[in-house]
């Protein structure tokens, strides 16, 4: 149990977990609750779709292993799984049965719930995540693109379970919700595409030897340094707006938390990136930019105690 755990990566299964909720509780239900409106997901259904967005990562962490094993040799023998704890078979059949069971909830859902194609879009992520770990890993920035638009699904997904509820409730605040929605989809894209090219940094040696194209290959260390920074930069240029904006409702307790736990972090980051030139420390930046996503998804429980 232990290794399989590990090997679905159970700490980024948490986040998408936590991040569906958070939306669902502090955004969605509010809005909807002011305009006497139910929200599509109502009762379980919420706890259902993140069951699914979790069983299709888990699926797509196990196919992207099985698809690394050679590379994983060489980057990462100590965290190797496949082939030395767990068969190659059982893996795939673990795929198999994590992403088909992902895939069925989602049209389950959909039926019960009229969360129109989510079904579709669910058997959608699976087949991306499937060639993303076939394919497209070992190409410059197509993957990191794929990965990047899956982890702003993870947000999207619950406002998209609920825009047929617009059409028969005029007085919900859609503007709202189409901004938050967007807020928090746009932070996971860019932190996620950060983090995508800083993890390339760090496996750079096992992925030339196994002839991937990676864009740290193809374009070199400093290339990829400037191109993360520059996402770095708009990030914090972004909050920086953001601080500035919410001034204005003297929402001093976000404020400071934004500063303290995402603005400051993510400039650290930015720092000590330039400075970085080996694997250990690309992995450390990694885990670094994981916490700040963390802590930006954290930040809607803010939303809620300003209702």
């Amino acid at each position: 149990m232990k290794y399989f755990l590990r090997l679905i990566r159970w700490q980024n299964l948490i986040f998408i977990f936590i991040t569906q909720i958070l939306f669902e509780y502090c955004v969605i239900i509010p809005e909807f609750s002011k305009a006497g409106a139910a929200p599509n997901l109502h009762s379980y259904f919420i706890y259902l779709l993140s069951l699914s967005s979790v069983l299709i990562a888990a699926g797509g962490n196990i196919i992207n292993d099985y698809f690394d094993i050679n590379i994983d040799i060489i980057n990462k023998p100590d965290k190797l799984i496949i082939g030395k704890y767990i068969h190659r078979h059982w893996a795939i059949l673990y795929h198999i049965l994590l992403s088909a069971t992902g895939v069925a909830l989602g049209f389950w859902i959909e039926a019960k719930t009229h969360a129109y194609l989510l079904g579709l879009t669910n058997l959608a992520c699976v087949v991306l995540l499937f060639f993303y770990s076939a394919y497209f890993k070992s190409k410059a920035l197509s993957g990191n693109i794929i990965i990047a638009l899956l982890t702003a699904w993870t947000v999207l997904v619950v406002s998209f379970c609920e825009t047929n509820q617009f059409i028969f409730h005029a007085t919900i605040n859609k503007t709202k919700i189409t901004r938050l929605t967007f807020l928090y989809a746009g932070f996971a894209f860019i932190i996620s595409l950060i983090r995508e090219m800083i993890k390339d940094m760090e496996d750079i040696e096992g992925d030339r030897k196994y002839g991937c194209r990676t864009f740290p290959i193809v374009f070199g260390v400093n290339a990829s340094k400037i191109y993360s920074a520059t996402w770095l930069i708009i990030l914090c240029v972004l909050l920086a707006v953001m601080i500035l904006y919410i001034l204005q409702f003297r929402w001093w307790f976000a404020i400071l938390y934004t500063l303290i736990f995402i603005l400051i972090p993510a400039t650290g980051i930015l720092k000590k990136l330039f400075k970085t030139n080996n694997s250990e420390g690309f992995h450390k930046l990694s885990s670094s930019i994981k916490w700040l996503m963390l802590t930006g998804i954290l930040s809607m429980i803010f939303l809620l105690i300003k209702k």
